[in-house]
């Protein structure tokens, strides 16, 4: 992995060549990273030969949520067509074709790039699952060396996996200044997948999809069951199998599917693929999901309707039968959700037992296929599926051998390198490596291999397994040495709420700052949300029992914290993520130094529960205006 000293050079101009909504929202996202981008399409009549670009661009500047950071953004994307302007190609460094998922298409126009681009631009094609190698048949030695595949998952501003599909002839320098641009410039999480049909995320994400479907025409389970059981219970994202389907789109999947079908003729589990019926009546009558108005869900008015699948007329929810489901979702540990799901004797545990099962065995199939390792699958669901735990992690958490044998006694086919794992008397997929607390992932060729991040990250997740890097702690909060002079302030609390163990506890802690070695403080963590804001239950009890006192010193304690993170005599960074609300949101306006990741959503939501900002943020409006006045 590239260092801070050998850095590869960052792209600065990009090509778009297909305006349809992965186009566009491709370029979007480029322009997001500052790039200018060129994005162009077919020619369209000779009154308006941009016609089809225009119609594109004008449909992602009107899609929710949002491709653009800003409107400012979108003025960095200049709009053309293959025919006048496929020249303009010349100017950019990096190339990417997004047009028609057809071959003929794709080498046609690539014959056309490669007499238009730079000689040293890097071209790419955005495909799910055309061979790469194919595209670049009957393209030059020069050409195929910087040419590969780069998939990006939709919305591609919003989806964190991007899967680098080199061919055999692509330069690994190529493929290393991918990476490092897509990790570094465009946030996303980079995964080098071999060069077959859905590549890593969509053969096992789809895979797992229809195995959910399945469990409702097949296995007596209903629509609102399968979410349940599907969704934030085991980690996976609200949408779950069926809202999931419905967002992507019912055609989309079933096209999908349909390709993957005919591509992997020589996998065991091809039928997996086959498109079941009910999903196929729907398509056909035009439920094709959200974007038609409904598909395995409709709303009407406030009631969200599912389909029946004997009648396909839609019905009111029916009560599900998962008793004890509750319980286990009020477990906070996602391990020990899933573990304890995995045991339990009812409906539920039956249907995550045959689904963790199913997934987990198929995932081991594939490598080494699709994938070198079992963390390369891991990480794939995680960034483009949004699930928090991958097959093998979820693998482990419920016990290698337990999950191993229930396999074997359900006589489910597994591949030889799990056998030889366990042979060598490892005794699961990822262990301590004994080295800075690192993390260790088995590999079916060499054994177990640390997971590294790059030299410009941390990871606290990592450094808290070593207790010398904890330098003071209290029920809410933590203080990590990072290294190199600075360190960080961690929020511990429920949904990193701010309670009075975190203010009291930041006001502490800045003071040991500036009265010890440090250079700086940064205020950050790695939870779900920056912050939620202040702890309103805390305050809300506080004011029930009549203690208006303790509630006022809240109140001056919250603004004693801004305004020490203010005017902290050595510099303080509030770096921020996801959602910064109330509290978490004047904490972060009231720094002078901010870095906010991309993705921040800050916002003072205390109106909804009719209080005004309390933290020092009333105190700065009232100054301002004082100031313009």
């Amino acid at each position: 992995m590239a260092t801070a000293d050998t850095d590869p050079l960052p792209f600065r101009t990009a090509a778009v060549l297909g305006a349809g909504v992965m186009g566009a929202q491709i370029a979007a996202h480029l322009a997001n990273a500052g790039l200018s981008v060129h994005l162009l399409d077919i020619a369209g009549p000779d009154d308006d030969r941009d016609a089809v670009v225009k119609q594109g661009f004008a449909t992602a500047l009107k899609l929710t949520p949002d491709p653009f950071f800003s409107e400012e953004v979108s003025r960095r994307i200049a709009l053309g067509n293959f025919d006048d302007h496929l020249d303009r190609i010349a100017e950019a460094d990096w190339v990417i074709e997004v047009v028609v998922e057809k071959l003929e298409i794709k080498q046609r126009l690539m014959e056309r790039v490669e007499g238009a681009a730079s000689p040293d631009a890097v071209i790419s094609t955005n495909t799910s699952g055309i061979p790469i190698r194919l595209i670049a048949a009957n393209r030059s030695p020069s050409f195929k060396a910087r040419f590969l595949g780069t998939h990006f998952f939709n919305p591609p501003r919003y989806l964190q996996l991007l899967e680098l599909i080199p061919h055999a002839d692509t330069d690994p320098a190529v493929v290393e200044r991918a990476a490092w641009f897509g990790r570094v410039h465009l946030g996303k999480g980079v995964v080098v997948a071999r060069d077959t049909p859905g590549f890593i995320g969509n053969r096992i994400g789809i895979y797992a999809m229809l195995h959910g479907i399945r469990a409702m025409t097949d296995g007596g389970y209903t629509i609102e069951e399968v979410d349940a059981l599907t969704g934030p219970l085991i980690g996976r994202p609200s949408s779950a199998t069926f809202r999931t389907a419905d967002v992507v789109g019912l055609d989309t999947l079933a096209d999908v599917a349909t390709y993957l079908f005919g591509a992997v003729a020589h996998d065991e589990s091809r039928d997996s693929f086959r498109i079941p019926e009910l999903l196929r009546k729907l398509v056909d009558t035009g439920a094709t999901g959200a974007k038609a108005g409904g598909g395995f869900y409709r709303k009407e008015g406030k009631v969200i309707l599912s389909v029946d699948p004997e009648s396909m007329a839609y019905e009111p929810p029916k009560s599900q039968d998962l008793d004890g489901v509750d319980d286990i979702r009020k477990l906070r540990d996602l391990p020990s959700r899933v573990s304890a799901l995995y045991a339990h004797e009812g409906r539920a545990g039956s249907f995550f037992r045959q689904h963790v099962l199913a997934i987990c065995a198929y995932s081991a199939r594939r490598i080494p296929e699709i994938a070198a390792s079992p963390a390369d699958v891991d990480r794939a669901m995680r960034s483009g599926f949004v699930w928090e735990m991958g097959p093998f992690e979820i693998w482990d958490a419920v016990g290698f051998a337990r999950v191993l044998g229930d396999m074997r006694a359900a006589s489910l086919p597994l591949p030889e390198w799990i056998d030889a794992m366990v042979r060598s008397g490892a005794t699961s997929f990822y262990r301590e490596s004994g080295v800075d607390s690192e993390v260790a992932a088995y590999d079916p060729v060499g054994g177990y291999v640390g997971q590294a991040l790059p030299a410009d990250e941390i990871s606290l997740f990592a450094l808290k397994r070593d207790k010398r890097h904890t330098l003071w702690q209290n029920a809410g909060a933590a203080l990590l040495d990072l290294g190199d002079g600075v360190a960080l302030f961690e929020f511990r609390s429920k949904a990193n709420s701010l309670g009075r163990e975190i203010v009291g506890g930041l006001i502490e802690v800045i003071d040991m700052i500036e009265a010890g070695d440090f250079q700086g403080l940064i205020i950050g963590n790695e939870g779900k949300n920056f912050s939620v804001g202040a702890n309103l239950g805390e305050i809300a009890s506080l004011a029930r029992q009549g203690r208006f006192d303790a509630v006022d010193q809240i109140v001056r304690d919250f603004q004693h914290m801004t305004m020490r993170v203010r005017y902290a005599a050595r510099p303080v960074v509030v770096a921020t993520h996801s959602r910064a609300l109330g509290g978490g949101c004047e904490l972060a306006l009231a720094c002078p130094n901010p870095v906010a990741a991309a993705e921040s959503y800050l916002g003072l939501v205390e109106m909804a529960v009719g209080l005004i900002p309390a933290a020092g943020g009333t105190m700065g409006m009232a100054a301002r205006a004082h100031e313009r006045a």
